[in-house]
């Protein structure tokens, strides 16, 4: 089971990003290569999708900046190839599970943002 990625992770992230850039998704994913496996972090921010690389043993703990694509790039659909996968930058990785809905939630965002469920708490 896939653990939230925790604050301390997002502000690990954050360092990699340009300043005033908003993060708004952060997810694991696994590259299935070529031209390697490795681990990645997705942070999608209003601005752009950013591929961080991760240390060799910390999956969570960003390394360096992989590539930076627009907010418009499509991460999705999800699709189930013994596993949950995306591809999105030439390349094809593995989803936790968990973070499908995460996955649909940002191109929801950027692409329809009219079928997104309405805040229950806004004033909070």
């Amino acid at each position: 089971m896939a653990m939230p990625v925790s604050a301390s992770i997002r502000e690990r992230c954050r360092t990699y990003l340009r300043s005033g850039d908003d993060i708004r998704y952060v997810f694991p994913v696994l590259s299935l290569g070529p031209p390697l496996t490795a681990s990645f972090l997705v942070v999608v921010t209003d601005l752009s999708v950013t591929l961080l690389s991760t240390t060799m043993f910390g999956r969570d703990e960003p390394s360096g900046v992989w590539a930076t694509y627009p907010r418009r790039t499509r991460l999705g659909p999800v699709v189930s190839r013994g596993g949950p996968t995306i591809e999105f930058g030439g390349m094809m990785f593995e989803v936790d599970d968990e973070y499908a809905a995460v996955v649909a939630a940002a191109d929801t965002e950027a692409f329809t943002p009219g079928d997104l469920p309405r805040d229950p708490l806004p004033e909070l």
